[in-house]
């Protein structure tokens, strides 16, 4: 797949996955080998790790909002500048529902095969987010 095609597959992924909250569809995106590294110091998240974490940060911020500053892509990677933003309604982390809206950045980086999404590293800025809340 062209790398204009990798784009359009992470496009498609983050709106119907984060931005309409159609956690079930991330099955038809992910390969079944996919990893989802998040920080040096925890295992990598495989398909139901992520389906799991994202239902999480839904039920914490079920209003949450994706939106691509930039996307470049090159071979099989592509990568995204975001910012996410939602309000605080659920736990998360910890924290209990404050009401606050946030506003984070983000930087992530996507493998695709065939189509789908095989590894995935980066995420929103969890010091940025936690500011917010606290």
């Amino acid at each position: 797949m062209s790398g204009e095609d990798n784009k359009q597959t992470v496009r498609r992924y983050l709106d119907s996955v984060w931005n309409q909250g159609r956690i079930e569809a991330s099955a038809a995106f992910l390969d079944p080998s996919y990893r989802r590294y998040g920080s040096p110091d925890s295992a990598p998240l495989d398909v139901e790790g992520q389906r799991i974490r994202l239902q999480g940060f839904r039920t914490a911020f079920p209003d949450v909002r994706l939106v691509i500053e930039e996307m470049i892509a090159e071979g099989d990677l592509v990568a995204f500048r975001f910012t996410l933003s939602g309000t605080h309604e659920g736990s998360f982390q910890g924290i209990a529902p404050t009401g606050r809206r946030v506003v984070v950045p983000g930087l992530d980086l996507v493998r695709l095969k065939d189509g789908k999404l095989t590894e995935h590293w980066g995420g929103g800025d969890l010091n940025v987010l936690k500011a917010q809340l606290t």
